[in-house]
């Protein structure tokens, strides 16, 4: 009876194991502790172009300028307040102030940008700190599948978690070797290359990993909640 026992415990604990495999979302690498050797070197240089003969997007139109857009007025910094946030179902939250935000090894990545209301702009140089950097210290529970993305004003926008730490995602600071201006989200926005720059939020201050999807402002408004350029997925049906 005794080895019976034993075999069911065995079982049961494979099961579990197996289940756990599947809930956590693709990407290993967050698995490992936060002291681990990073993957991310400084300076890195990786490039969104997309394996496809034509970069532009259908529906979009091509631009040397750089428009600006977003709801709200521009939120005012401090750097001797500013703190940025990580929360939810994490096994390390933690909270940085501006001074150790800056201080984390950083990358440099080359992508183009598609807005929903049809712009694009190629060959746009981000600097800043890749995504993975903050998911491999935050270490995700597997029941993390989400993110949300909190910023100035309340603003929220959503992604899934693999969408959100993809290779070429980063919290940007700069752009072509300069500061960003606040307009276009100093001092820190998120760059998410292969959506809708609606998602590539601006002022940022808190990331928070959930189980379930929670749709953000424009998200709930009728923006599309996946926002592909490729698909033009620019609005709910």
């Amino acid at each position: 009876m005794e080895v019976l026992r034993r075999g069911v415990r065995l079982l049961v604990r494979g099961v579990e194991a197996a289940l756990a495999a599947r809930a956590r979302p693709r990407g290993g690498w967050w698995d490992r502790p936060a002291d681990a050797p990073r993957e991310i070197r400084n300076p890195v240089e990786t490039s969104s172009m997309p394996s496809r003969r034509d970069r532009l997007p259908p529906g979009q139109i091509l631009t040397e300028r750089w428009p600006v857009l977003h709801y709200g007025p521009v939120p005012p910094f401090d750097p001797k307040t500013w703190d940025f946030e990580v929360f939810g179902l994490c096994e390390s939250p933690f909270r940085l102030s501006y001074e150790a935000f800056e201080a984390l090894p950083r990358v440099s990545i080359t992508a183009d940008m598609h807005c929903v209301t049809t712009w694009s702009r190629y060959d746009m140089r981000w600097e800043g700190v890749h995504v993975r950097e903050i998911v491999v210290r935050a270490r995700p529970r597997p029941e993390a599948r989400f993110v949300i993305v909190h910023c100035e004003h309340g603003y929220t926008t959503n992604l899934p978690l693999d969408e959100f730490a993809g290779e070429d995602c980063l919290f940007a600071d700069a752009e072509s070797g300069r500061p960003l201006s606040p307009e276009h989200g100093f001092p820190l926005r998120l760059v998410v290359p292969g959506l809708y720059a609606w998602k590539s939020a601006k002022w940022v201050r808190k990331v928070e990993f959930a189980a379930a999807d929670r749709p953000g402002f424009w998200e709930v408004r009728g923006y599309h909640n996946r926002a592909d350029p490729w698909k033009e997925e620019r609005y709910s049906e």
